[in-house]
């Protein structure tokens, strides 16, 4: 199991792969959205901001809070997987597919989100 440290570095691995993207694909593909990632082995939360600048403002939630329930995506990952996937040694798209990952986001940004993941 990885840490809670691990795994904060993992998502700023992922925040700087989107940063890295041509401001042009980041312009047509991403739009304003609260993102949490929830890592249920370690019992934390993390929440983020999308945006076509990237993903910044990744923050782990208190204790006592709504768990990310109210972000526009919300993504439930195993701490080992998340940093498989900030690694590249797991693919997105297969580990949703096999259930590893959990994805919950509105149509539109499902769609969105397949150009960058």
């Amino acid at each position: 199991m990885a840490t809670i440290e691990e795994c904060r570095t993992a998502l700023e691995t992922v925040a700087a792969k989107i940063s890295d993207l041509d401001a042009d694909s980041r312009r047509r593909h991403l739009v304003d959205r609260s993102v949490s990632v929830r890592v249920p082995d370690l019992d934390t939360v993390f929440l983020a901001r999308l945006s076509p600048e990237g993903l910044g403002g990744v923050s782990a939630l208190p204790p006592g809070t709504d768990g990310g329930r109210s972000a526009q995506v919300r993504i439930t990952v195993s701490s080992d997987d998340l940093v498989a996937l900030a690694a590249d040694r797991l693919d997105f798209a297969g580990a949703w597919m096999k259930g590893r990952i959990k994805l919950e986001a509105s149509f539109g940004d499902l769609m969105r989100l397949r150009k960058i993941l």
